[in-house]
């Protein structure tokens, strides 16, 4: 009997790196988050306050986007952060290919995060309307990153974008969390609020950009993929769907630009779990398992 347990023990032990092997994640490193030099200086007085909160909610809120995601790992920062500040890049975002890979490594990530606010609007606009008198208010706000993602193991840039809220979004926000806000200054909630769909957009497009959505499974016209809640999908979503050709080489440089893409289909989100998602197919010209899928515009 010890014998046979003796077995079971060795066979359980010898099971778990090949366990964890197979729950591995993406490691992320993400810089602490800095207005530019530029907007920091062009930001009024009565301003950087606010401006300086939304950022400190961000730090956080975006940490908890990305583990949301189940893509990735979000490592230690501290190191990072001494090391973009020891070489002046962490608020300019001009970081290089050699500054990137040391960051990367030093915190031991595989991925490296910077983002830097460019843009911070918020105040109110009264135009007077001549033989009236009369007068209307505006609301003005925007708020704008550039986010930088770096492959550590050789500070290759995969990806630069701007992630933007502005009008429209920031009266949605508002009207959907019903929270009130004075002219020109936003509440603790409001700042929460916006920092949070900032950092659902930027963990989301990340996410796609280094593991875009697949498919899983295709039965008769449905199909499921591996995104879920916190996976930036909801109910109604459309995407097209890619089959995955052979890698693109740039004769120039030799650089792989990665596989090349054929549009098969298009199916639109009908059901949204906690770790995967059903979607109806609305073309279909050889949809199959692994299938990409990218957001119709």
């Amino acid at each position: 009997m010890k014998k046979h347990l003796s077995l079971i023990v060795l066979a359980v032990v010898l099971a778990l790196p090949m366990i964890g092997a197979a729950q591995d994640k993406a490691t992320l490193a993400v810089s602490s988050i800095k207005p530019t030099v530029a907007l920091a200086n062009a930001v009024p007085a009565n301003k950087k306050a606010q401006l300086n909160r939304i950022i400190e909610s961000l730090d956080g809120q975006l940490i908890t986007a990305f583990n949301t995601t189940r893509k990735f790992e979000v490592l230690s920062r501290s190191d990072l952060g001494d090391l973009l500040k020891e070489q002046d890049l962490g608020a300019s975002g001009n970081v290089d290919a050699k500054t990137a890979a040391q960051a990367g490594k030093l915190a031991g990530a595989k991925y490296l995060l910077v983002a830097t606010v460019d843009d911070f609007q918020d105040y109110v606009e009264t135009a007077t309307f001549e033989g009236t008198g009369r007068s209307a208010t505006k609301r003005v706000f925007r708020f704008s990153i550039v986010g930088k993602v770096y492959e550590s193991s050789t500070g290759k840039l995969l990806e630069t974008a701007n992630f933007q809220t502005g009008n429209d979004e920031f009266k949605q926000i508002q009207q959907e969390r019903n929270y009130s806000v004075k002219d020109g200054e936003l509440s603790d909630e409001m700042m929460v609020a916006v920092s949070r769909s900032m950092a659902e957009k930027i963990a989301t497009h990340i996410a796609d950009v280094i593991f875009p959505a697949k498919v899983l499974v295709k039965r008769d016209d449905t199909v499921t993929i591996n995104r879920g809640e916190g996976g930036g999908v909801k109910e109604g979503d459309v995407f097209n769907v890619f089959a995955l050709g052979e890698e693109m080489i740039d004769p120039d440089t030799k650089e792989s630009l990665g596989r090349e893409e054929v549009k098969v289909g298009k199916v639109k989100i009908s059901q949204v779990n906690p770790k995967t998602s059903v979607a109806g197919v609305l073309e279909d010209t050889g949809i199959t398992q692994g299938a990409v899928l990218r957001k119709a515009k």
